[in-house]
């Protein structure tokens, strides 16, 4: 007869149970999960009330530094503009980490770390997108060039001027002139909260780089625990192998 498959690190006395019954793993799951996404909305919170838009911060000399951005994308900055599609697809990954955490084994310590960083980011990111709505204004100039501009809208776009100002007051609005600009778009969404920017730049002698920021994009806390999570819970599939059912008695 076909033996039955078994959780990771069985040993012969003693086989764990499935994490959804065993509260040490729950206690591990959840509070790592709740402590990083206080941290993560305590401080997108304190950096926007008591910087200004155009202040920077530095933290650790020249490696990081703290400045506001606003981001209507995914990660770091990509795929901008579907906000409606990342609340969606962020809900499902939520019942997703919720679902591997209650077909884990109650001894996959690292797995259960590596949800709750994702499921931390996860919410932190989805509460920006669903409660922080801003201005996005995407303007293309006469000369084919396309930018985009997010803060609050300050007047109403017509022929000759749009003015959008600082997020979320309207204040230091920036005027665009009719003459220069060939189209606008101009819409209301949600956006999340970013505020961490590494400083280094590519060495000046590095071919096509030298001078470029290494990391161009502005993150935040929920950024770096989607990111770490990800990484821990390829370790955890690695060592462990697939998420699989309780063995049965023959």
């Amino acid at each position: 007869m076909a033996q039955a498959s078994q959780p990771p690190n069985r040993t012969a006395s003693h086989e764990p149970g499935l994490a959804v019954s065993h509260w040490p793993s729950h206690l591990r799951f959840w509070l790592i999960a709740i402590f990083m996404l206080w941290l993560d909305l305590w401080s997108k919170h304190k950096i926007f009330a008591t910087m200004q838009p155009d202040e920077t911060r530095p933290i650790l000399g020249s490696l990081i530094e703290f400045r506001r951005s606003l981001n209507d994308g995914a990660v770091f900055g990509s795929f901008t503009g579907y906000t409606s599609v990342f609340i969606v697809a962020s809900v499902f990954a939520l019942l997703f980490v919720v679902y591997l955490f209650i077909r884990s084994w109650s001894n996959q310590w690292m797995m259960h770390i590596a949800l709750a960083l994702i499921l931390s980011g996860a919410i932190g990111n989805l509460y920006d997108r669903a409660y922080m709505q801003a201005d996005v204004a995407r303007v293309t100039y006469t000369s084919g060039e396309t930018r985009s501009f997010i803060g609050k809208q300050v007047s109403e776009p017509d022929d000759e001027i749009l003015r959008v100002g600082d997020w979320p007051t309207g204040d230091n609005p920036r005027t665009f002139h009719g003459r220069r600009i060939a189209n606008v778009e101009l819409r209301r969404h949600g956006v999340v909260r970013d505020f961490i920017r590494f400083v280094p730049k590519f060495p000046k002698w590095v071919p096509k780089l030298g001078g470029m920021d290494m990391w161009p994009w502005v993150f935040n806390v929920a950024d770096s625990a989607l990111v770490v999570g990800v990484f821990l819970l390829l370790i955890a599939s690695w060592f462990d192998g697939p998420v699989r059912e309780p063995s049965e008695s023959s």
